[in-house]
């Protein structure tokens, strides 16, 4: 009885000890704060010193190039020796390969002081792969404004995030993309088309059924996010909305505290249909009278669907539905030609559409 009565008392210390109130427990958290702090700060300060050693570095092997009598033989003997003599003395990191690509990085970004310290020398690596400079500008912009990670940043090139925003807009909206990166405004600027999903590891077959969809969204909530945008938040799953004693379910419902609403998505395997833009409209109609406060703004409802390749009808039903819209998803990463043909289908479309509301021939060229 006494053995079992220490043993107590000895396992409420070892908690108490380890307990909120305990001081050394205080004492620790505080200095593991100070550390951490520290850790960042020293990361932060050691990457700008670098990002900027690198290209200190890049502009000497330009100079030294220009000034070379012939200056393609000089430029490459020069690297074979640099790196040669640069990895005996400091090690790794400074092979031929790596030395072309610090000389690249002062030629894509020649003004020093224009380089940004929230990025790192692997961010600045990733963004050299891109030869389009509006693009280039906008993922320099976005990886700042929505602090993207480096393999955040490779991801969002490699599902052409800014072919997928830029090929539906003007000229304007497109410089303002390079600029700026993506300014959210409205609803339409949180919209996508298609949505890429390649990060679910799922395969595009007639198998497939919406609740597993859902629930690989759902698994992969983070990466789902990250495809949606800034400003999302995840409310609920299967969202439950009881009207006249029926009970509906919204697939996934979201709220952007950027525009301050709530942003509704319901999932579709298959051809979109008269009957899930009705559904979603209920949907938001129901939101808009029970759910929102009256600080919110309109609620968006967004169907994500395999198909939607009749636009007439999509178009039409949509035309009086604002804050309603329906968007491709991809399970894979779609090459550039594909979107752009994508996009020119819908236009092509949409076109057709717009002829035959107005009476006119859509086979005759307008005047």
């Amino acid at each position: 009885m006494e053995r079992k009565t220490t043993k107590r008392a000895t396992k409420s210390k070892a908690l108490t000890t380890r307990g909120t109130s305990n001081p050394i427990d205080t004492a620790y958290r505080s200095i593991a704060e100070i550390l951490t702090a520290a850790r960042a700060t020293a990361y932060r300060a050691v990457n700008k010193v670098m990002v900027q050693a690198y290209w200190e570095i890049g502009r000497v092997i330009v100079e030294h190039e220009q000034q070379g009598k012939k200056r393609a033989d000089y430029g490459k003997s020069l690297l074979v020796e640099l790196a040669r003599r640069l990895t005996e003395d400091f090690g790794k990191g400074f092979d031929e390969r790596n030395l072309r690509h610090i000389r690249q990085f002062y030629l894509t970004f020649p003004i020093r002081n224009a380089l940004r310290s929230e990025l790192t020398w692997t961010h600045y690596r990733l963004l050299l792969r891109e030869d389009n400079e509006l693009a280039r500008g906008f993922y320099l912009n976005e990886a700042i404004n929505s602090n993207w990670s480096t393999r955040e940043l490779e991801r969002q090139i490699n599902a052409l995030l800014y072919e997928r925003l830029a090929l539906s807009q003007d000229k304007q909206k497109v410089r303002e993309l390079a600029d700026e990166g993506q300014l959210i405004r409205t609803a339409e600027d949180l919209i996508k088309d298609p949505y890429v999903l390649e990060f679910l590891n799922l395969k595009e077959n007639r198998a497939l059924l919406e609740r597993d969809l859902e629930q690989a969204l759902i698994d992969r909530l983070q990466a789902f996010l990250l495809e949606l945008g800034r400003g999302f938040a995840f409310v609920a799953r299967q969202k439950r909305i009881t009207v006249g004693g029926e009970h509906f379910h919204v697939d996934l419902v979201f709220y952007n505290y950027l525009l301050k609403c709530f942003a509704l998505v319901d999932l579709k395997v298959g051809k979109l249909t008269h009957q899930d833009i009705g559904q979603m409209d209920f949907y938001v109609r129901y939101f808009e009278a029970e759910e929102k406060a009256p600080e919110d703004g309109p609620t968006i409802g967004l169907i994500l669907c395999s198909d939607k390749n009749e636009a007439m009808v999509k178009y039409t039903l949509l035309a009086d539905r604002r804050g309603i819209f329906a968007s491709k998803y991809r399970l894979y990463l779609p090459t550039e030609a594909e979107l752009q043909r994508e996009l020119q289908r819908e236009r092509e479309e949409i076109e057709l559409e717009k002829g035959l509301l107005s009476g006119a021939d859509p086979t005759k060229p307008a005047k």
